[in-house]
């Protein structure tokens, strides 16, 4: 039960997922980061269009851990209405000092998603452990410098299998990403995590600041089985 999620920066780019049968609109920035934060009021125009077709999760951007900053722009991008409210765990600093504010956030009920980086080093129990303590809804592994190669060459098949065991475990959503190619979606898939993620595989030219193509959204989307069994809201359009 493996289901697509599609990052997005605007309004066109967020609808044509949705109808292009993304199980989740993601919505971030690519020239800002790795989690570059969508503008306040993107969010909030998108989350008005889509909130009955899809499912909407977006960033908070790549910020330093400051716990206080951090739960501003979490309460703020919850506030928009998203169903997922996703935040990079940079370094042990974020580990540390931020989750326990993040748990502040899970028991107000906001969904968290903790974004880890296969380009840096952590200790995969250790922080699975403490995101599920923090009470947080799930956790994705990404890579955070987008020049340094795809996921799969910073961890290997058994490494992933090792996370998303160890995370579904924990009974939390798990989600794989950064710089996947649609020839990476059949081993990925025999991972089983909940979502794989996309930005560049669904751009013109395999550019991820470019624009999303409709013929390469088409082309990842069919190479993932649609599950029915996945948390859908998506309405039939016309």
């Amino acid at each position: 039960m493996t289901g697509m999620l599609a990052s997005v920066r605007n309004m066109e780019e967020a609808d044509l997922a949705c109808r292009g049968g993304a199980d989740i609109v993601d919505l971030k920035e690519p020239r800002h980061g790795a989690l570059g934060a969508v503008p306040l009021d993107t969010i909030h125009r998108i989350v008005d269009e889509l909130w009955e077709k899809c499912l909407i999760s977006a960033t908070i951007g790549d910020m330093p851990a400051n716990p206080f900053s951090i739960k501003e722009q979490v309460m703020k991008t919850a506030e928009a209405g998203v169903d997922y409210v996703k935040v990079g765990l940079f370094s042990q600093r974020h580990v540390e000092d931020c989750l326990p504010t993040l748990a502040s956030c899970s028991r107000k009920g906001i969904a968290i998603i903790a974004v880890l980086f296969a380009d840096t080093e952590f200790d995969t129990d250790y922080v699975i452990r403490s995101v599920r303590h923090a009470g947080l809804k799930g956790v994705m592994l990404d890579t955070a410098g987008k020049g340094s190669g795809s996921l799969l060459q910073h961890r290997n098949i058994f490494q992933l299998e090792y996370f998303v065991n160890r995370a579904r475990k924990s009974g939390l959503l798990t989600g794989l990403a950064g710089s996947l190619t649609i020839e990476h979606i059949s081993t990925l898939i025999r991972v089983a995590p909940n979502y794989i993620g996309f930005r560049t595989a669904l751009c013109s030219d395999k550019e991820r600041v470019g624009c999303v193509d409709r013929e390469a959204l088409r082309e990842v989307r069919r190479a993932i089985p649609v599950t029915p069994e996945l948390p859908y809201r998506r309405i039939s359009s016309s």
